[in-house]
């Protein structure tokens, strides 16, 4: 598929979308919320 072969690069890759779909879901939760480090 796609002429890549190996499995081990299909691995790599889901899991670069994985971190990015996280990264983009965990942004969105915690876009407004304040730090607490900040408020002392």
């Amino acid at each position: 598929m796609f002429g890549i072969d190996d499995p081990g690069i299909w691995i790599a890759y889901l899991l670069i979308a994985a971190c990015v779909v996280f990264a983009i879901i965990f942004s969105i939760k915690t876009w407004n919320q304040e730090d607490i480090s900040d408020s002392e």
